[in-house]
Parts: structure tokens; C-alpha cells; sequence
């Protein structure tokens, strides 16, 4: 079977194309996050002789700062938007910044944690998104704090818009985190934005299994009035409900979307890449393959109503959450176009699905995989495995892959090795140290895939890192039975 793929292009207006060419006005570049500009000025043969224009110093650094923040220094992973010639993008901060493309001059900023009294917090924020109305007369960027709050700016003032929740702020904590004041419910990454609606998950705690839920929900992006919900944990009754073991349901955290979500304007779809259900590395307190966890869940758009799922995990207990925006592509078989969407994972697999129907555009095998030896743990059985597109990074170590760089690394490299146990893919984290490959951070990760129609070329950047870990038992009041740990910390990498 032959599968040939081209861009999904999304109509964002009636503007000429030659101006929407010169602005992206999505994460994604569009609603389908194919990342694809046509834009040719800056080419092969001048590209070396590109000059700075201007700089911006956004400052961070002299507003606190320092590797005692929270993730210790907090990396720059805004990717900026930009509409009528002016630049819109996040700080590590979460504030949002407008600047004059062309001179990199500041128009205006906002802040959303000023006037606070605990100290300034600095974590990865990944964007924000754009609004307008039909018209063009409202226009509006709309994006998440790390305190769980959802924000509509004025894009000419970089001001609350008033008529928007309660002064132009939405608490997203109400409903979702209520028993837990303390926990984390973040957004940091820009939400999407199908018409009149924008739609938003949530970071949540990935220890303990407790917490505040994952759903994902839309609002109206003028009043800020909620207009529907979706369970990515189902709830009694609820399609997916069965394959929870007895209440593991419950106050279960996690299964949420963090990262970005893709929008089919045209078909009223919006594309949701689920992550891990809570505890990431231990689920002996959730048998069962945990829908929708690990999923790419197709919704209609305007009702939040399911379209078709697809689980990528079984029982995740790798941390192998659905980390980057779906992109929607259009697929080519037997002389049929198959609109299409393509996932890419932590574990080095490229899911391509059908976008109507959730079905697998190549074959994908279910694999037996090794089992876990952990105390309680009930490790699924077999996992999918896709035998097209190719694999993006190693799923394995041997001897001959460890650094040669100095005798010294290699030696180091060498005892690391040895002293871990690994099974091949899907090895879980067991009573030893263990070795298993890719490891947290892929592979795949939320920086995603770019897709140029012309090729047919997905792009994918991609780590290739290893993790190590030992589950060890905790105290008997402790929230887990085990915990994953090791001299690195949780999430040692190799």
C-alpha cells in the first residue's frame, strides 16, 4: 500500500493570499498545525546572507528568575503569532507581548502575574491564539496562566476585554479543581479556536493519581460562558467507562491535554493528543487500558460530542503521553483522497489516521511486550505497533551506541548500561534499575511535525534519549505503593 499525503490548507478569512502568506495566525501556522508557509524571498541562495534586523530582550532575567523557580530556569518555547504586521507571543513568565514585526518595537505588554504577592513563577508557555470576528471589528488574543485562568486581551491595547468572564478573566479552576486548591491546573499551551468557540485543556499533577480532572472544555469566546464539556476520563454511562477497573475513575488525574490541539474548520472537528493518566509510572490503582488516555480523540467541534478515539498506550505506565499537535494532512490510496491526521509520539511511532473515522491508514500490529514486576501492577499485555511510516528514533541500546567522545564518558556510559536492566520497547520500570528506550522526552515530543504539501514531506525533529529508573516502595501513608526513582532523580534521563 502507497500512501501519498498533501497539507491540509484552512480558510481563516477572506483576506488575498498573498497577505495571509506574510502572517501565521495559528500556532500550527493554520488550524490543522501543518506548520507549511509559502513564502519564497528567503531561499537557498541567500539565506547566508541574512543580517539581524532587530532584537527584543523580553527581561526575564531581571525579574526573578533563577534555578530556584519552579523546573529551575524556564526555557523560551513561545511560538509567536503574527497578524497585521504585528508579533504576539508568551514569556516564560506567561506574559503576553506585542511587538511592531518590522522594527521589533514593543506596542504593548500585560502581565498577568502582577500585583501578586507569592513569588513570580517561571515555566514553559507555549503561545497564544487569535481571534476576530466575521466582520474583523473584534479582534482578540486569548490565552492561559499558570494559576488555571483563561484571559481575552484587546489586540490593539493589550487590555482585558470587560465583556469576557469577569472582566475579561475566566477562573478555569472552578468545577475541575475545587477539592484541590493546592495542585496544579496550568495551561501553557495556546488554546484552539473553532469560530465562535475556544477550547482548552489543562497541565495537571502527574503524581499523585489524585487531583484536579483533565476535561476539555469550550467557551464562548466573546461572553466567556461555558458551552460544553468532554470527559477524558469517561464518566458512568459514558462510552470508554467500562475500561476502568471498579471506582479507579474517580478523582483520577491526568488524562488531559496539555499540549495543542488541531481544529478541521471545514468538517467541525477539533483533535484532541490525551496524555498519561496519574500516577505516570506506577497504575496498579487503575487496571485497565484507561480511555482516553494516551488517545487521539476526534470531538465535533461546536458540541463536544465523541467522534471516534484511537489509543496509541495501553496502561501507560511510561509517561508516554500524546505530546504534540495532531497535523491534518490529506492521504491518497488507490486514486482516493483520504483526509487524514498524523501523530506523532514520545515513543518514535507516526500514527496515521483516517480524520473521519479514527481508522489506521497502514497496518498497526498488537505486540506482546514485557511485563512488569512490580508488586500490584497489571501491565498490559500487548501494545500497537504501526509498520508505516518508518521509526522516527532507536527503540533500543546495544554497547556500540554508548559515547565515544572521551574515556571517561565512555567508562561512565559503560557502568550506566550494564547496571540497568532493559527489556527492548515497552520494558516497564521494574524493582531494578531499568533502561528504557526513548525514554520521557522521546522520541516525539510538543515541539511536533511540520508537513510541506508539495513534497509530501512530514519533518519531524526528534530526541533520542533513554531513561532510567528503579520503582521503589514508598511509606505505608504514602499516595502511591511505588514511585519511580534512582541517584538522577524521577526522571533520570541516560
Amino acid at each position: 500500500m502507497v500512501l501519498v499525503v498533501r497539507g491540509c490548507l484552512v480558510c481563516v478569512s477572506l483576506l488575498p493570499s498573498a497577505v495571509l502568506a506574510q502572517e501565521w495566525r495559528f500556532y500550527g501556522g493554520d488550524a490543522g498545525g501543518t506548520r507549511f508557509s509559502s513564502l519564497q524571498q528567503i531561499n537557498r541562495s541567500n539565506v547566508g546572507k541574512l543580517k539581524r534586523a532587530w532584537t527584543y530582550h523580553m527581561g526575564e532575567a531581571d525579574r526573578g528568575g533563577n534555578e530556584t523557580d519552579r523546573h529551575h530556569v524556564a526555557p523560551f518555547e513561545s511560538t509567536p503569532i503574527v497578524i497585521d504586521g504585528v508579533l504576539y507571543f508568551s514569556t516564560p513568565s506567561n506574559r503576553v507581548i506585542a511587538l511592531d514585526a518590522e522594527s521589533g518595537k514593543e506596542v504593548w505588554q500585560f502581565d498577568p502575574q502582577a500585583g501578586k504577592v507569592r513569588q513570580r513563577q517561571y515555566f514553559q508557555h507555549r503561545g497564544v491564539s487569535y481571534w476576530q470576528s466575521a466582520n474583523g471589528g473584534d479582534r482578540r488574543i486569548l490565552f492561559g496562566t499558570f494559576d488555571g485562568r483563561l484571559i481575552a486581551l484587546d489586540t490593539k491595547t493589550g487590555k482585558p476585554r470587560a465583556d469576557f468572564g469577569s472582566n475579561g478573566t475566566i477562573n478555569l479552576r472552578t468545577g475541575v479543581a475545587d477539592a484541590y486548591p493546592d495542585a496544579e491546573y496550568s495551561v501553557t499551551s495556546p488554546p484552539a479556536i473553532y469560530r465562535d468557540l475556544i477550547i482548552t485543556g489543562a497541565a495537571v499533577p502527574e503524581y499523585p493519581s489524585k487531583g484536579p480532572s483533565g476535561v476539555v472544555r469550550a467557551f464562548d469566546v466573546r461572553s466567556g460562558k461555558p458551552v460544553w464539556t468532554f470527559h477524558t476520563i469517561p464518566q458512568p454511562g459514558e462510552p470508554g467507562h467500562e475500561t476502568w477497573q471498579e471506582d479507579a475513575w474517580k478523582e483520577r488525574t491526568g488524562a488531559n491535554v496539555w499540549s495543542i490541539m488541531s481544529v478541521d474548520s471545514e468538517r467541525g472537528l477539533v483533535f484532541l493528543p490525551v496524555g498519561s493518566a496519574s500516577y505516570d509510572f506506577y497504575g496498579a490503582d487503575r487496571k485497565g487500558m484507561d480511555l482516553f488516555a494516551n488517545s487521539l480523540v476526534a470531538l465535533e467541534a461546536a458540541t463536544g460530542k465523541l467522534v471516534w478515539h484511537y489509543q496509541m498506550v495501553h496502561h501507560d505506565i511510561w509517561d508516554y503521553d500524546m505530546p504534540a499537535q495532531p497535523v491534518l494532512i490529506t492521504g491518497r490510496q488507490e486514486g482516493r483522497e483520504i483526509p487524514a491526521v498524523a501523530q506523532v509520539t514520545k515513543m518514535g511511532f507516526v500514527f496515521i489516521l483516517d480524520r473521519l473515522t479514527g481508522k489506521p491508514l497502514f497496518p498497526v500490529e498488537e505486540r506482546r511486550v514485557p511485563e512488569s514486576n512490580v508488586p500490584g501492577e497489571a501491565s498490559w499485555p500487548t501494545q500497537p505497533f504501526p509498520l508505516k511510516p518508518p521509526l522516527l528514533v532507536r527503540q533500543s541500546l546495544s554497547e556500540k551506541d554508548l559515547s565515544d567522545v572521551t574515556k571517561d564518558s565512555h567508562q561512565y556510559c559503560g557502568e550506566l548500561f550494564h547496571s540497568a536492566k532493559g527489556r527492548g520497547m515497552y520494558t516497564p520500570y521494574g524493582l531494578e534499575l531499568t533502561l528504557v528506550m526513548p525514554g520521557t522526552l522521546g522520541g516525539g515530543n510538543w515541539s511536533g511535525g511540520s508537513f510541506d504539501e508539495e513534497s509530501g514531506y512530514l519533518f519531524v525533529n526528534v530526541n533520542e534519549l533513554g531513561a532510567v529508573g528503579a520503582m521503589q516502595p514508598q511509606a505505608a501513608d504514602a499516595p502511591e505503593r511505588y514511585r519511580r526513582g534512582s541517584k538522577g532523580g524521577e526522571y533520570a534521563r541516560f
